[in-house]
C-alpha cells in the first residue's frame, strides 16, 4: 500500500512538474517555487473543505483508506461504515474528500523534495556564491513538510482532537508563509525607501497576531463551534452571552469534552467563538494601519493595495458566514482569505527587510 500511495503522489506531482519543466520561463527553479505556493495554497482551501465538510475521518486510517491506497478498493469497508452509521463520519463521499486531500499533500511533499534537490545542486554547481540557490531555507521547507504530515496522521489517528487539527492548520500556513519568503528571494523587487524601516516591527507584530488569530480560528472550527452566536455583532442577542473560558480553552481534550471527560458545555463553545470574532476587530485594526502606512511608500505599494483588499475581504466573509447561517463557500473562503493575508504578510516583510 505505502508503495502505491508513493507512486500515486507521484503522479500527482507529474503534471505541475511537466508545467515548470515546458515552460518557457528560463528560471525554472522560480517557477517551481511559485507552482509550489500556488498548490499549497490549494491544499489549505481543500484542508478547509475537508475540515468543514466533516471528512477528516472520511478514511479513519492514516495513509490509506481501510488498508487500500483509494477508497475504490475499500468500497465495501467504507458502504459497511456507512450502512451502520449513515449520519456518520464515513460515507463513500467523505472517504474521497480525504483521501483527495492526501494526494495533493504528497504531491506538494514531492515538489519541495524536488526544490530541495535542485538547490544543492545549483548552489554547488555555483561553487556556493549563489546566495539566492542557498539549500539550508529548501531543507527547512522539506522538515517543515514532514512536521505537518506527522500532524495529519495525528489528525486522524487522535480522532480529531481539536489540539491536533488547530496545530495542522497553523502549520499549512507556516508552510505557505515559508514558501513565500523562498519565492521572494527568487524574485526581483522595486527598490524600497528606507522609510520602510518604521514598519519592520508593525510588520512583525502584525504576523505574530495574524497568526493567533488563525490559531482562534481553527479552534473555533476544530471545536465546531461555529453556530455558537448565530447573529452579529451581538452573540446570542447581547454583547458578553453566558461563556465557560475554562473549559472552553482546555487544549488537551477530546473532541466534544471536556479534560474531565464530560461533554463540553454550549458556553465553553459560545466562549471559543466570541474570543475569535473579538480579537478579528484587533487584527483588522493593525494590518489596515500597517496597509494604509505601506501604502505611502515606495516599493510596498502594490503589496499593500493588496493588504487592504485582503483584510477587507476576510471581514466581509466573515460577517456574510454569519448573516447567511453558515453556508459552506463561503465558510472555505473565509479560510483562503486568511491563507492569502498570511501569503501578503510575508511578502510585506520580506520588502521592508530590503531597506537594510
Amino acid at each position: 500500500m505505502l508503495i502505491q500511495l508513493a507512486i500515486i503522489g507521484m503522479i500527482a506531482a507529474m503534471l505541475p512538474l511537466s508545467i515548470v519543466w515546458v515552460s518557457d520561463n528560463p528560471d525554472k527553479y522560480r517557477k517551481l517555487v511559485w507552482v509550489t505556493l500556488f498548490l499549497t495554497f490549494d491544499l489549505i482551501m481543500f484542508g478547509a473543505f475537508t475540515r468543514l465538510t466533516d471528512s477528516g475521518l472520511g478514511c479513519p486510517d492514516w495513509p490509506g483508506c481501510y488498508g487500500q491506497a483509494d477508497p475504490m478498493r475499500a468500497h465495501a469497508d467504507i458502504s459497511a461504515a456507512e450502512a451502520a452509521m449513515p449520519t456518520g463520519p464515513v460515507t463513500v463521499m467523505k472517504a474521497w474528500i480525504e483521501m483527495i486531500h492526501r494526494y495533493l499533500a504528497m504531491a506538494i511533499g514531492v515538489l519541495i523534495i524536488a526544490t530541495m534537490v535542485i538547490a544543492w545542486r545549483k548552489w554547488r554547481q555555483s561553487g556556493r556564491k549563489e546566495t539566492r540557490f542557498s539549500p539550508l531555507f529548501p531543507t527547512l521547507l522539506f522538515g517543515f513538510v514532514c512536521l505537518q504530515g506527522a500532524f495529519g496522521a495525528w489528525t486522524v489517528t487522535m480522532k480529531l482532537q481539536p489540539i491536533i487539527v488547530t496545530t495542522h492548520l497553523l502549520l499549512g500556513m507556516g508552510l505557505l508563509a515559508l514558501l513565500a519568503w523562498l519565492g521572494a528571494r527568487q524574485t526581483d523587487h522595486a527598490p524600497v525607501s528606507q522609510a520602510a524601516a518604521a514598519l519592520r516591527l508593525p510588520a512583525v507584530l502584525a504576523a505574530l497576531l495574524l497568526t493567533v488569530q488563525i490559531a482562534l480560528g481553527g479552534w473555533v472550527s476544530s471545536n465546531y463551534a461555529a453556530l455558537a452566536c448565530t447573529d452579529f455583532p451581538l452573540c446570542q442577542g447581547t454583547l458578553l452571552p453566558p461563556m465557560d473560558f475554562t473549559h472552553g480553552f482546555s487544549l488537551w481534550r477530546d473532541l466534544g469534552k471536556t479534560a474531565g471527560g464530560e461533554f463540553l458545555p454550549f458556553a465553553a463553545l459560545t466562549s471559543i467563538h466570541w474570543v475569535h470574532r473579538i480579537f478579528a476587530f484587533v487584527v483588522i485594526a493593525l494590518v489596515a494601519w500597517l496597509a494604509l502606512k505601506a501604502r505611502k511608500i515606495d516599493g510596498l505599494r502594490k503589496t499593500a493595495r493588496w493588504l487592504l483588499a485582503g483584510i477587507a475581504l476576510q471581514f466581509a466573509t466573515g460577517v456574510l458566514t454569519v448573516y447567511l447561517d453558515f453556508p459552506l463557500a463561503l465558510a472555505v473562503i473565509h479560510n483562503g482569505g486568511a491563507a492569502l493575508l498570511v501569503l501578503l504578510l510575508a511578502m510585506l516583510n520580506y520588502k521592508i527587510r530590503l531597506t537594510r
